[in-house]
C-alpha cells in the first residue's frame, strides 16, 4: 500500500509535468509552420504595394506574378522545409534549456539556410523565382514572425509555471558555491521550485536563500514529502556507494537525476551535456523515451493497433464464439473470482484495466495462490507461473499455444494504457514483490510484447527478465521496436515457453 501511495502522487505528479513540456513542443511545429504561411501571404500583399519605399517604385511582370492559388502551394512546401530544417537542428525539443535570446539568434541562422535552400534549389533547377523581392519580404517576415511565435510560446509556458503549472520542484545534493551559482540562475526561472538542499552529514551550508532540509540519510522521506521531481548532485565529496544510491533511487522513483562532470565515472548509462551559469552540466538520461522518441512510438502505437483491430476482427468473433461453446463463462478474462477488476501496473505504477480471452475455467484465478502455488516453476520470483495448468480449457490452450488470448490488448494500446512493445505488464500483488531495482521497468508502459518475451517468454529467469528490459529502456529505438515485432512473430509460431 505505502508503494501504490507513492507511485498515485508522485507519478501523477510527474506525468502533468511532462504533459505540459510535450503540449508546448508540440506546438512549435504549428506556430513555425502558421507564421511561415502567414510571413508569405504579408509578403504577397506588400509586393502588390508598388510604392513601398517613397520615391522608389518596383512595377510588377502581371505574366509571370504567380496566382494566390499557386503562390499558397509554394507557400507550404517552403513552410515545411523551414519545418524540417528546424526539425532537424533539434528546435522541437520538448525541454528547452536554452535561453530565449539564444532561441531567436538560432531562428534567424536557420532562416538565413532556409532562404539559401531555396535560392539553390531555384538555381540548380534553372527555374527563376517570379519574385525576387517577394522572396526577400517572405524571408525577413518569416524571422519576424517565427521569433514572435517563439517569444508568445515562452510567455505563454512563463504564465503557467508562474500559476503553478508544470513548476519542477528541484532538490540539491550538496551546499557548496556551485549549490549557489545553479540556485540563483534558476530562480530567475519560474518554471524551476527550488525546494531546499541536503548534505552528506548534519551541517548546514551557508547558502542564500536556499533551505536546509536535513541530511541525505533522510532524502527518501523529503523526496516524498516535499514531492521532488529533479535533484542536481553538486557534492562531489560522496563516496561511489552513496552516489550510486541515489542513482538507483532516482531511477527507482522516475526523478531527473542531474550531476557535475566530476561524479560522472560512477554511473554507466547515457548522459545529455548541457550549460547552466556557465557550468557543464550532466543529466542522466535512462531512456531515449522521453520527448519525440514517446510520440513517435505512441503514433506507431496508435496507427498498428488500429489496422490490426479492423483486420482481425473475424478472428475475435470466432475465437469469442468457441470460448462460449466450450466453457462457461465469460468471453474475455476482466474480473477476479471476488467480482473485482482485473488490473495490471502500467506507467509509474499507474493501474490500468487489463484484457484477454478467456483460456480458463470461469472463477480458478485465485487457486493460483492457494491450491496451486506450488506448482509455480518461478520459486525465486515475484511471479506464479504454472506448467500444464489444470485450469487452462480445451479452446484455452489452443489460444495460449498461438498467443490469441492476448489480441484484446490491442483496445488497450489503442486507448494509451499499453505499447506494442515494453516491459510485461505485472499483476499489483507482483509488483508489491518488486525489489528497488527492479521498479525501474516502471519508468516507461508496458507491452503486448518486449525484448524479455522473445527471449525466452515464461522460461525466463526473472532476473534475467528485469536485466533485458533494462535494456530496452536505456537502449530505445524505433528500430528495435520493429525488431522486437517481428521476432514476436517467429516466437508464436514456435510456441515455446507460453503458459
Amino acid at each position: 500500500m505505502k508503494m501504490s501511495v507513492l507511485w498515485d502522487t508522485h507519478g501523477k505528479m510527474l506525468s502533468d509535468m511532462k504533459k505540459i513540456e510535450i503540449f508546448f513542443g508540440l506546438l512549435r511545429i504549428p506556430v513555425d509552420f502558421g507564421m511561415t504561411i502567414l510571413a508569405f501571404l504579408a509578403a504577397y500583399k506588400l509586393r502588390q504595394n508598388t510604392e513601398l519605399i517613397p520615391g522608389l517604385t518596383f512595377p510588377i511582370d502581371q505574366h509571370s506574378f504567380l496566382s494566390l492559388h499557386d503562390y499558397l502551394t509554394l507557400a507550404v512546401f517552403a513552410s515545411l522545409a523551414l519545418v524540417v530544417i528546424f526539425a532537424i537542428n533539434h528546435m522541437y525539443r520538448f525541454k528547452r534549456r536554452q535561453r530565449l535570446a539564444n532561441e531567436i539568434i538560432q531562428v534567424g541562422f536557420l532562416s538565413a539556410a532556409w532562404l539559401m535552400l531555396i535560392i539553390t534549389y531555384y538555381f540548380v533547377t534553372r527555374e527563376f523565382f517570379f519574385s525576387r523581392l517577394v522572396l526577400g519580404y517572405a524571408w525577413i517576415l518569416t524571422t519576424l514572425f517565427v521569433a514572435l511565435g517563439r517569444i508568445a510560446i515562452r510567455l505563454a509556458q512563463r504564465s503557467l509555471a508562474k500559476a503553478g503549472m508544470g513548476r519542477r520542484r528541484i532538490l540539491f545534493i550538496g551546499a557548496n558555491p556551485i549549490t549557489q551559482r545553479i540556485a540563483n540562475s534558476l530562480r530567475r526561472n519560474p518554471a524551476y521550485h527550488l525546494i531546499g538542499y541536503l548534505t552528506p552529514r548534519k551541517q548546514k551550508g551557508n547558502l542564500h536563500k536556499l533551505k536546509y532540509l536535513g541530511i541525505l540519510k533522510e532524502l527518501e522521506t523529503i523526496v516524498k514529502k516535499k514531492r521532488i521531481e529533479e535533484i542536481i548532485q553538486t557534492e562531489s565529496n560522496l563516496t561511489e556507494a552513496q552516489s550510486s544510491i541515489i542513482i538507483d533511487f532516482c531511477r527507482e522513483h522516475h526523478i531527473q537525476y542531474h550531476f557535475v562532470p566530476d561524479v560522472l565515472q560512477m554511473h554507466r548509462t547515457q548522459v545529455d551535456v548541457f550549460h547552466m551559469s556557465g557550468l557543464p552540466i550532466l543529466s542522466l538520461r535512462t531512456t531515449s523515451l522521453e520527448g519525440w522518441g514517446k510520440v513517435i512510438k505512441r503514433i506507431v502505437d496508435v496507427i498498428t493497433s488500429t489496422i490490426l483491430l479492423i483486420i482481425l476482427a473475424p478472428l475475435f468473433l470466432f475465437v469469442s464464439i468457441a470460448i462460449k461453446l466450450d466453457s462457461k463463462g465469460p468471453i474475455l478474462f476482466t474480473r477476479k473470482d471476488d467480482g473485482s477488476r482485473v488490473m495490471r501496473v502500467g506507467h509509474c505504477g499507474k493501474p490500468i484495466p487489463f484484457y484477454k480471452f478467456r483460456s480458463m475455467k470461469n472463477k480458478t484465478d485465485s487457486l493460483r495462490y492457494t491450491k496451486l502455488a506450488d506448482k509455480s516453476h518461478r520459486k525465486n520470483s515475484p511471479l506464479v507461473k504454472i506448467k500444464n495448468d489444470p485450469r487452462v480449457t480445451t479452446v484455452g490452450k489452443f489460444i495460449r499455444r498461438w498467443s490469441i488470448d492476448e489480441l484484446p490488448q490491442l483496445w488497450s494500446v489503442f486507448i494509451g494504457d499499453l505499447s506494442l512493445v515494453g516491459p510485461r505488464a505485472h499483476l499489483p500483488e507482483e509488483v508489491a514483490k518488486y525489489k528497488k531495482h527492479h521498479k525501474f521497468v516502471l519508468s516507461i508502459k508496458p507491452g503486448i510484447t518486449g525484448l524479455a518475451q522473445v527471449s525466452g517468454r515464461s522460461d525466463l529467469d526473472f532476473e534475467e527478465e528485469v536485466r533485458l528490459d533494462t535494456y530496452y529502456i536505456e537502449n530505445w529505438s524505433l528500430l528495435l521496436d520493429l525488431k522486437i515485432l517481428f521476432r514476436t512473430l517467429f516466437v508464436v509460431i514456435d510456441g515455446k515457453g507460453a503458459d
